[in-house]
C-alpha cells in the first residue's frame, strides 16, 4: 500500500504538545525510584541557539530518555547563564536596557530549545540575572565571608580599557580581553577574592577519584593548580646592595640542584628592592612601568619579549659569599608567583638563557645527559632540562640531579641568614585565589557596605536581595552603578550613619558555579534544601564543552566544598561524570566581496572537481577550510533553518551519527539530506507494513527463517543499550542503521502480504524494539511509527526493551587452523560441535588438504572453541 511522506514540521509539533500537557519531564524530588542527574552547560542568552547547542542538548536528551527508560529518576534542567558584558555592550550600542536585551534572548532561544523536543523540565528553568537567583548567591556569598572563605585585599589586576573591568589571567588571550579583544593593562586595585587556596591540596588529590571524567581534562586541572615540590632559598644582599632595610632576596625554586648554575636574581617590578631602587634611578622606574601595562597571563608571559633591567643589586651565592651575582628587574617575573623573585639557571632553563645570552650574562653548564664528557659538554643556544648528572657544581658533581636537590636542602637548612635557615622546603601552588570582582552592571551585587567609622560590613541577609537599579544610564563606558545618583547611597546597618554600597559586581563565573545545585530546589527560600541538594547531587553525567575544562569545572569544584562547609550540601564534588563534546564545523566560503554564508551557496561538482557558486549570480567562489562555525567566517548553518526543512529528529540523528561524540561532526547538507532520507525510510517501512504488524502479538522467533531478525533484534537492543552507557552514539547509531537494513526485505514483504505469521510475530517484536531504541534520538518519528502501530501509551513512557540470552549467543565459533604451527586458515563450525566433528571439518579445508597431499596427518591437536594445530 502506498504511504504519504512523513511531516516532521506537524508530527514534532504534535508530539511537543503532548508531552508538554502530560508534564512528561517534570521531576518529582519524591519520586522512590533511583535518581539520574544529566545536565548539559547551560547556554548564554545572546540571541539564537547554534549547531552547537544542537550536538550538546542531543547528546544530553539521548542520556536523559534512555536512563528514564532504564527505570531511573531523571532530572534534566534547563536554564540560563545570564549576566555578563554581552548585554552591556548591546545596551550601548542599541540603546536597550541590559534586562530587555536578556529577556528577549531567553525568549527566543526557549522557543528554539523547545523545537527540538528535549526532554527538560521546564518547570524549574531559571535565569541567573533573576532577582529571585542572584539574591541566593548573595547569601552564599555572606555564609562564605562569615566561614573565613572571603578577603578583600589590593592586588595587581588585568584590567581590560576598553569594557573597563578587571579580567581574570584564564580571560587575558594573547595579552588581549578575551571579549573586547583590547590590549589588557596591569593596575592596583582592591578586589573581593574567594579563597580557593584554602583547597588547593585537596582540589588536586580529589582529581585521582574522578575517574569518570576525561585524562585531559584532569590533566589540565592539575597543571593549572601546578602543585610543587622545592625550595625557599634566602639570598644575602651585600652590604652596599641594603634598600629600605632589606639585606635578602627570597627566591623558590624547584630546582635547588642547579644552584651552581646561577647567573643572575630576577625580581617582579613590584618588588619592594625593585620599589626601592627605582626611587634613585629614573631609568628603572620607567622601565618598572613598562612592565606593569603588560599582561599576566602565562601566555603573555612566555610569548611576550624578555626585557631585564640590571638594578645595580648583588647578592652572595649561598655556598660561596665571595660570588655576587647582579639583581635584575624582569618582565616576566610577577609578585603573584613564588616570592616576586627567581633566581636564573641559564643551562637549565631556556628563557633563562635566552635571558642571558641577550645581557651578556655567564652560562654554566650543571647537568649534562649521563653519557656526555664533562669537560667537552656546553651549553649555547639550547638549555637542557632533562635528567643526568650534575657537573661544574662542586660537591654535588656526579650525583643525580635528584641526589643534588637532597644534598642542597640539607645543607641550606643548616645555614642561617640571620637566626633563620638559609633554606627551607616547601611546596607551592600555582592556583590564586579567585578574584570576582568585576566593575559592571550587569551581574550580581556584592552585598557588602563601606562605613567611614565601622569599615566594611556586610549587608544583613534581612535586607537582601540587594536589587540592581533599573534606571541607569549607559552613555559611556564604565560602571553605572558609580554613576547612579542614589542606588549606592545607604546607611550602616551597624552605626546607622550614611555610608556607600559595594559598587562592584560579581564574576559571571560565580554565577555558573552553583547553577547545579539550585536546579534540585530552586523554589526554597535558601539557597538549596540540603536533603533534596545531596539527594541529586553530584550530576551523574555533565556535558559540555572542553574551553570549560578549566575555570569553570575548577570554580565549580571549589563553589561545591564552600557550600558544604556553610552547609548546603554534603558533596565535595559536583560532577561525576564529564563529558566534552567536539565543535560543529563546516566548510568556509568566500567571494569577491567577503565571507559569504552556506545558505547562499550552492555545491556543483564538475569534471569529478567540487565547486561553489553564489546561487543569486552564478558567481564561483572560493572553498575555504573547514572551521568552528562562527560569525566571523559566516559559515553558520542555523538550526531553525534546518528544522524548518527537515524536521528536528533529522538534525539530532545527524549530530549524534557523523562521528564519535568527542570529536567534531562536520556539518554538510548532504550529510542532513542522508539523515532525512533515513527517518524517511523508516517511517515508509513501519507505516506500509503497519497494517498487518498491528494484527499480531510480537514474539521472537528460535528458528526458521524469522530466527535471523530476533537474533538481530535482541543483539542490538544489547549492544546500543551498552553504546548509549558509554555515550559512543555514533555507534548505536551505526548498529540501528544495520537493524532497519536486516528489517526492510521481511517488512517489505509483510507489506506486500507475502509473510508467513512467526516471520510477522517476530518483526512486530523487532520493530517495537527499533522504536524504543531511536526514541531517545528520534523521539517524535519514534512516537509517530508508534501511534501507526496502534500502539498503546506513550514511547517516551516505555521501558528499555530486555533481549533474550539465548538470541545473543552466537552458535558460530570460528576458529584459527595452524599447519606446523602456522596460521593458514580458519574454521567457521558450530560451537558445540564435538572433537572428532571438527577434527573431520579441519582436516576437509582445502588448505589442509594441499598441506597433507594425500597424506594422513601425523597429529591433530584441538583446544576446544580455540584454536587447530594440524601437524604433517
Amino acid at each position: 500500500m502506498a504511504t504519504e511522506r512523513y511531516n516532521p514540521r506537524v508530527a514534532e509539533k504534535h508530539w511537543q504538545k503532548v508531552w508538554d500537557d502530560a508534564k512528561l519531564f517534570e521531576t518529582p524530588n519524591d519520586d522512590p525510584r533511583d535518581p539520574y542527574y544529566v545536565l548539559e552547560m547551560f547556554p548564554y542568552p545572546s540571541g539564537r541557539i547554534h549547531m552547537g547547542h544542537v550536538r550538546n542538548y542531543a547528546m544530553g536528551d539521548v542520556v536523559a530518555r534512555y536512563k528514564r527508560a532504564k527505570g531511573f529518576n531523571v532530572l534534566h534542567p534547563m536554564g540560563w547563564d545570564a549576566f555578563g558584558m554581552p548585554a552591556e555592550n548591546a545596551a550601548m550600542q542599541n540603546k536597550v536596557h541590559p534586562k530587555t536585551w536578556t529577556y528577549q534572548n531567553i525568549e527566543t532561544m526557549r522557543s528554539q530549545l523547545k523545537s527540538m523536543g528535549l526532554s527538560l523540565d521546564w518547570s524549574r528553568e531559571f535565569a541567573t540575572c533573576d532577582v529571585e537567583y542572584y539574591h541566593r548567591q548573595q547569601m552564599l556569598f555572606l555564609d562564605f565571608v562569615e566561614k573565613g572563605l572571603v578577603t578583600r585585599k589590593s592586588s595587581k589586576v588585568n584590567w581590560d580599557p576598553e569594557d573597563m573591568t578587571v579580567l581574570a589571567n584564564e580571560q587575558v588571550i594573547d595579552g588581549r580581553g578575551w571579549r573586547s579583544g583590547a590590549l589588557v593593562e596591569q593596575r592596583e586595585l582592591t578586589q573581593w577574592f574567594f579563597k580557593i587556596t584554602d583547597f588547593n591540596e585537596e582540589l588536586l588529590s580529589a582529581l585521582d577519584d574522578l575517574d569518570q571524567w576525561p585524562d585531559k581534562v584532569r590533566l589540565m586541572q592539575r597543571n593549572w593548580i601546578g602543585k610543587s615540590e622545592g625550595m625557599l632559598v634566602r639570598w644575602a644582599l651585600d652590604e652596599k646592595s641594603h634598600a629600605g632595610g632589606e639585606n635578602e632576596i627570597e627566591v623558590y625554586t624547584t630546582r635547588p640542584d642547579t644552584l651552581f648554575g646561577a647567573s643572575f636574581i630576577a625580581i617582579a617590578a613590584d618588588h619592594p628592592l625593585a620599589k626601592k631602587a627605582a626611587e634613585t634611578n629614573a631609568a628603572l622606574a620607567e622601565f618598572n612601568e613598562e612592565c606593569r601595562h603588560a599582561g599576566t597571563s602565562v601566555v603573555a608571559l612566555e610569548t611576550a619579549e624578555k626585557k631585564g633591567f640590571d638594578t645595580g643589586l648583588r647578592v652572595a651565592h649561598p655556598f660561596d659569599p665571595d660570588w655576587k651575582l647582579p639583581v635584575y628587574v624582569a618582565n616576566f617575573v610577577l609578585m603573584d608567583y613564588g616570592t616576586g623573585a627567581i633566581f636564573g639557571c641559564p643551562s637549565g632553563d631556556q628563557r633563562d638563557l635566552d635571558f642571558a645570552n641577550k645581557y651578556g650574562l655567564p652560562v654554566v653548564a650543571v647537568v649534562m645527559p649521563k653519557d656526555a664528557d664533562a669537560a667537552t659538554f656546553q651549553i649555547t643556544e639550547t638549555a637542557y632540562a632533562d635528567d643526568g648528572v650534575m657537573i661544574n657544581s662542586g660537591f654535588l658533581d656526579g650525583l643525580s640531579p635528584a641526589e643534588a636537590f637532597e644534598e642542597v636542602a640539607n645543607r641550606l637548612e643548616k645555614q642561617t641568614i640571620g637566626n633563620r635557615p638559609q633554606g627551607e622546603r616547601k611546596v607551592n601552588f600555582r592556583l590564586r585565589d579567585w578574584g570576582i570582582s568585576r566593575q559592571r552592571y550587569w551581574g550580581c551585587p556584592i552585598p557588602m557596605i563601606h562605613c567611614d567609622d565601622c569599615g566594611v560590613v556586610p549587608v544583613p541577609k534581612a535586607d537582601l536581595p540587594v536589587k540592581l537599579p533599573d534606571d541607569v544610564e549607559f552613555d559611556r563606558p564604565g560602571n553605572p552603578l558609580d554613576r547612579h545618583p542614589t542606588w549606592r547611597h545607604v546607611n550602616c546597618p551597624q552605626c546607622g550613619k550614611a555610608a556607600r554600597r559595594e559598587t562592584d559586581t560579581m564574576d559571571t563565573f560565580v554565577d555558573s558555579s552553583w547553577y547545579f545545585a539550585r536546579f534540585t530546589a530552586p523554589w526554597e527560600n535558601e539557597p538549596t534544601d540540603p536533603k533534596v541538594a545531596n539527594h541529586w547531587l553530584p550530576v551523574d553525567q555533565y556535558i559540555g564543552g572542553i574551553e570549560h575544562a578549566i575555570l569553570h569545572l575548577l570554580y565549580s569544584r571549589f563553589f561545591t566544598r564552600a557550600m558544604k562547609v556553610a552547609g548546603h550540601l554534603d558533596i565535595s564534588e559536583p560532577f561525576k561524570g564529564l563529558f566534552t563534546q567536539g565543535m560543529v564545523v563546516h566548510e568556509t566560503y568566500k567571494g569577491k566581496d567577503g565571507w559569504v554564508t552556506p545558505a547562499e551557496v550552492r555545491l556543483e561538482e564538475v569534471d569529478g572537481k567540487r565547486r561553489a557558486v553564489l546561487i543569486d549570480s552564478g558567481e564561483e567562489i572560493e572553498i575555504g577550510s573547514i572551521e568552528k562555525m562562527s560569525k566571523s567566517k559566516k559559515n553558520v548553518v542555523d538550526p531553525d533553518d534546518i528544522i524548518a526543512s527537515y524536521g528536528a529528529d533529522t538534525a539530532r540523528w545527524f549530530m549524534l551519527s557523523d562521528s564519535p561524540p568527542e570529536r567534531d561532526v562536520i556539518w554538510t547538507e548532504a550529510g542532513a539530506e542522508g539523515a532525512h532520507r533515513f527517518v524517511q525510510r523508516v517511517w515508509r517501512l513501519i507505516s506500509e507494513a503497519a497494517e498487518v504488524l498491528q494484527t499480531v502479538d510480537a514474539a521472537p522467533a528460535f528458528e526458521g527463517e524469522a530466527l535471523q531478525i530476533s537474533k538481530t533484534a535482541h543483539k542490538t537492543v544489547k549492544a546500543v543499550g551498552e553504546d548509549i552507557e558509554k555515550l559512543a552514539f555514533n555507534k548505536a547509531v551505526a548498529r540501528l542503521y544495520e537493524l532497519v537494513n536486516v528489517l526492510s526485505g521481511p517488512l517489505q514483504k509483510i507489506a506486500a502480504g507475502e509473510a508467513d505469521k512467526a516471520t510477522i510475530a517476530a518483526c512486530r517484536e523487532a520493530t517495537n524494539m527499533l522504536l524504543a531504541m531511536i526514541a531517545p534520538m528520534m523521539p517524535h518519528l519514534a512516537e509517530e511509527c508508534w501511534k501507526a502501530l496502534n500502539g498503546s501509551g506513550l514511547v517516551a513512557h516505555h521501558e528499555w526493551p530486555a533481549y533474550n540470552e539465548t538470541l545473543i549467543v552466537e552458535n558460530d565459533v570460528t576458529m584459527p587452523v595452524q599447519i606446523n604451527g602456522k596460521k593458514r586458515g580458519d574454521l567457521t563450525i558450530a560451537r558445540d560441535a564435538d572433537q572428532l566433528t571438527v577434527e573431520k571439518a579441519a582436516l576437509a579445508l582445502d588448505f589442509v588438504k594441499a598441506a597433507l597431499n594425500g597424506n594422513p596427518p601425523k597429529k591433530v591437536i584441538i583446544v576446544p572453541q580455540r584454536i587447530i594445530n594440524v601437524v604433517a
